[in-house]
């Protein structure tokens, strides 16, 4: 039955509108997303990308006058390690800045990727770095050099320690609350910088006294040989998050745990996840009772959902509902034990 001719149809809300106080449709801006990374998570890397950019400047001008007045090498591949530290610093300043922008329509998983591609980056500058300095370290070799005003390169060198412990402090608790990649990768520069200055400080020291001429190339190359290890590191890490490497065990446990939680739940398998940037990505069938309506089963998937997302806050869930001891097909995996979901 067709309605009367001056009556006015209601208009259809827009599909992820929520419930304002009232039981009004509010916009869904009134609503915060589900999917969305925290404020606090933001905030947290902003502030760290900041801190280590400045901490990198104030480390490069220290350095720069400490090599001037000794001309050690050592102290000139810490000041190198610093310049790189700066523009590392930088890629991954304006890469966390990108990796905390919402999906958009052509990015719909997000720009958690530009992470892992900062740390990359950085990868290449401190290889590039390293390259460099062994190549000084061979001069030195050639053209041995005395160095002077060591006592001032000390100094300075026990300054730049303190202010990269305090840094590699606020990272780590970062990385802590955050799990990012980019802070992660950007903290391991840090920490060899700890171990640089303090090598420098061996140097300069050893320097000085007679028979011990060698220590400061040799130091030199032993730091060369660190930033290779971290280079390594960086990548490696930086790879299985572009490649989609699975979550690891713990995590996927707790996934099944939360799963199976449910009274409802009778098993879950075809589980899957990958981590980009910040977001945890994660997808498995439910099996669930063959006699419950579709909407029973709904509601079940959606309360193991929130469940889910609780543990893993900002990730992204699919869920796909199967009945109990249907014969389906299943993905297989190489390596995959036969009783893991």
């Amino acid at each position: 039955m067709s309605p009367p001719e001056n009556t006015q149809l209601p208009e259809n809300p827009p599909p992820d509108a929520g419930q304002g106080v009232d039981g009004d449709r509010a916009g869904a801006e009134a609503a915060p997303r589900h999917d969305q990374i925290s404020p606090r998570t933001q905030r947290l890397l902003k502030i760290a990308t900041a801190a280590s950019v400045t901490a990198a400047l104030i480390l490069i001008a220290c350095k720069g006058v400490a090599w001037f007045m000794t001309g050690s090498v050592s102290v000139l591949s810490a000041l190198i390690d610093s310049i790189m530290d700066a523009a590392a610093s930088l890629v991954t300043l304006f890469a966390v800045r990108a990796a905390l922008q919402p999906a958009d329509l052509e990015h719909r998983f997000g720009h958690g990727k530009a992470e892992p591609l900062a740390a990359l980056a950085q990868a290449a500058f401190v290889a590039g770095s390293s390259l460099y300095l062994v190549v000084e370290v061979v001069d030195r070799f050639v053209h041995p050099k005395t160095i002077t005003n060591e006592m001032l390169g000390v100094g300075i060198m026990v300054f730049s320690i303190v202010l990269a412990l305090a840094l590699v402090a606020f990272q780590t608790y970062v990385v802590r609350q955050t799990k990012s990649v980019a802070i992660s990768a950007d903290s391991l520069h840090y920490k060899g910088d700890v171990l640089i200055h303090a090598s420098v400080i061996v140097s300069l020291l050893l320097s000085t006294r007679p028979g011990f001429g060698l220590a400061d190339p040799l130091i030199g190359i032993g730091i060369a040989a660190y930033l290779f290890w971290n280079v390594w590191k960086i990548v490696h890490a930086s790879l299985d998050s572009l490649m989609d490497r699975e979550l690891d065990q713990a995590d996927r446990a707790r996934i099944i745990d939360i799963a199976m939680a449910h009274p409802e739940v009778r098993d879950i398998h075809d589980l899957r996840t990958r981590q980009a940037g910040q977001r945890a990505f994660i997808q498995f069938h439910l099996e669930l009772p063959k006699d419950i309506s579709l909407l029973r089963a709904h509601e079940i998937s959606d309360e193991v959902e929130a469940e889910v997302r609780a543990a893993f806050p900002g990730g992204g869930v699919i869920i796909h509902q199967d009945p109990e001891g249907i014969m389906e097909h299943r993905a297989t995996f190489v390596g995959e034990d036969k009783d893991e979901a």
